[in-house]
């Protein structure tokens, strides 16, 4: 049995979603979703970013850090199942598991250095604001894409809820333009993928809910099937 091992963060997210609650369960469905990952020392060398922007996307190794004291289970209830049917958890892409790492592909829009701080900009985001990265390795089509794969239970993307802004929420926005002028598109994305609890989809109510997406509380019901956007908030 081969011996235990750690790893190393070699970066740290900063993306718009401050909670795991709305994060989108794929990268690459919220294209508004723009952050970047700074690299920490001794990572922060530019010369380990050599030829980087060659590529259009990158994978990146992370770990789930706000669920990496959760115990691990062999079967999980994946969402797209309605969380009613368990599959086993090397089926599935749950962050509870054995050594809470997860894999994402990214869009990558950009390099930044600022003194002896280096950044790389990307999109696309699905991950929570804080979240440590391990590993970088870039995306190379013609052997990480395979137009004949098969997808499982998840063969096709999720259908997209409509998002409707009330009067209310459109004031908000224009206040906040200036600020985030794609915060709306943003919002609109978020919100389209459905984030509710698997066992909140069967029903309508009037329960109102509530994401942190940067620094704004937004706030939205589920009526006639469509989510309505009644209020946007600063937070600090």
């Amino acid at each position: 049995m081969s011996a235990a091992f750690s790893v190393t963060p070699i970066g740290t997210i900063r993306s718009p979603y401050r909670e795991k609650f709305a994060v989108p369960r794929q990268p690459g469905l919220v294209s508004c979703a723009i952050g970047e990952l700074e690299l920490l020392p001794p990572f922060n060398d530019p010369q380990a970013l050599r030829e980087i922007e060659q590529f259009s996307h990158l994978w990146l190794i992370f770990q789930f850090h706000e669920c990496a004291d959760a115990p691990w289970h062999p079967t999980v209830r994946p969402p797209r199942l309605g969380g009613n049917e368990r599959v086993g958890v090397f089926a599935s892409r749950s962050p509870f598991r054995p050594n809470s790492l997860g894999l994402s592909v990214v869009r990558l829009l950009g390099v930044r250095q600022q003194g002896s701080r280096l950044w790389l900009e990307l999109g696309g985001l699905d991950l929570v604001d804080g979240t440590p990265v391990v590993d970088i390795k870039p995306y190379i089509p013609f052997v990480d894409s395979q137009p004949d794969a098969s997808g499982g239970f998840a063969p096709e993307p999720p259908p997209c809820m409509a998002v409707e802004f009330t009067p209310q929420a459109e004031a908000d926005l224009l206040c906040h333009k200036a600020t985030h002028p794609r915060l709306r598109e943003l919002i609109r994305q978020v919100l389209a993928q459905d984030p509710r609890p698997a066992y909140h989809k069967q029903q309508e109510s009037e329960r109102e809910y509530g994401v942190h997406l940067y620094d704004y509380n937004v706030r939205w019901q589920v009526r006639d099937q469509v989510n309505q956007v009644t209020a946007i908030e600063k937070t600090k």
